[in-house]
């Protein structure tokens, strides 16, 4: 059967509890397998689930992923050193003036990916159209002089005014910035996010940022393990993405394996002649909906766990509530749950692993 009806394409999803592949044949035959995700590495999962097929697998993997999702919502994420200009250091911090509930007395928003003391200032300036009010200053000096706080980061996001007009500047701070510190990955706003409006492009290199490390070796890894077989990634958009280029740009895998589950639905939708559709996804993790009305089109402001994010993006509201989230007594006596989730170890309380 395997020479007549071979298999020509695999995908699997990673979520937090379980990982799933799908093989399909050359006739359309579907072939599945489920087994429990692997916290520690994800790669491990899927590798065990590509050692059930009944044959050997085609030369690429298609791959969803919650990895930066879940990172994101649990906030297991690097530490990371934000450079923005002298004066405008509370980038983060000051957020916008829109308040999440507008009749709330002491209005709870959770904290920037970067901590306040790890966000540095540096000279220069630039106007909206790009040019030169204020030269960047000589960039020895100023790393010297901030060197204890640069030298503890595992990431570096680089976000200066106006740079989508004019990179330049930022591209010198990478630069001198990879020659001092050349075992931390670099994020420059204007090549992630060409967008104008300081905060959200900020806040969508500092994400992009903080989940570089944890992506890098995740994707190094199971690269790895394939053995030369080409890797896929499902982007946040609905289109496949080389691993090298996710493990670059991590954000834009932020709704990665929803994603896959959007455009599933849409492509079922289209199948059955409907157009306006409501996908529903709880995972052991998160819970991902999502309202499709006519056509399946990404958008450019979309966010994750009240993070702005300008990268393309599914119209996809995800909370950090799933099957397998953590109930507890918060310091007022209120029932909270999520975002921090028992995952596939120990699991759910049904395991019977200590969850």
């Amino acid at each position: 059967m395997a020479a007549a009806d071979p298999i020509v394409r695999v995908a699997v999803d990673t979520g937090g509890t379980f990982t799933d592949l799908v093989a399909r044949r050359a006739s359309g035959a579907v072939w599945r397998a489920k087994v429990p995700s692997t916290p520690d590495d994800p790669g491990r999962a899927i590798l065990a689930a590509l050692a059930q097929l009944p044959e050997a697998a085609p030369a690429a993997l298609r791959h969803g992923t919650t990895v930066a999702t879940n990172a994101l919502l649990e906030r297991r994420l690097a530490r990371v050193v934000l450079v923005t200009n002298a004066g405008f250091e509370d980038v983060l911090a000051l957020r916008r003036q829109a308040r999440p509930d507008l009749y709330a007395l002491h209005p709870a928003v959770p904290p920037p990916v970067v901590h306040r003391d790890d966000v540095v200032g540096v000279g220069g300036r630039r106007d909206a159209s790009g040019a030169v009010l204020q030269a960047l200053p000589d960039l020895a000096p100023w790393i010297e002089a901030h060197r204890a706080t640069l030298a503890g980061a595992e990431a570096f996001a680089v976000c200066l005014l106006h740079s989508y007009a004019d990179g330049s500047d930022e591209r010198a701070l990478g630069a001198a910035l990879a020659a001092a510190f050349p075992q931390a990955p670099i994020t420059l706003s204007h090549r992630l996010a060409p967008v104008f409006r300081e905060y959200e492009r900020a806040a969508t290199a500092a994400v992009n940022a903080a989940l570089s490390p944890l992506m890098a070796r995740y994707l190094a890894r199971l690269a790895e393990g394939l053995g030369g077989r080409a890797l896929w990634v499902m982007g946040s958009a609905g289109g496949l993405l080389p691993g090298e280029v996710a493990a670059a740009g991590p954000v834009h895998t932020v709704l990665s394996g929803p994603a896959g589950g959007v455009r599933g639905a849409w492509a079922v939708g289209q199948r059955c002649g409907a157009d306006r559709l409501l996908a529903f996804d709880m995972g052991g993790t998160s819970t991902d909906v999502s309202v499709v009305a006519g056509a399946l089109q990404a958008a450019e402001d979309g966010h994750l766990a009240a993070h702005p994010l300008r990268v393309p993006l599914l119209p996809i509201e995800t909370v950090g509530a799933g099957g397998g989230s953590i109930a507890y007594l918060d310091a007022g006596g209120a029932l909270r749950v999520g975002p921090a989730s028992a995952g596939a170890v120990p699991g759910p309380a049904c395991y019977g692993r200590g969850g």
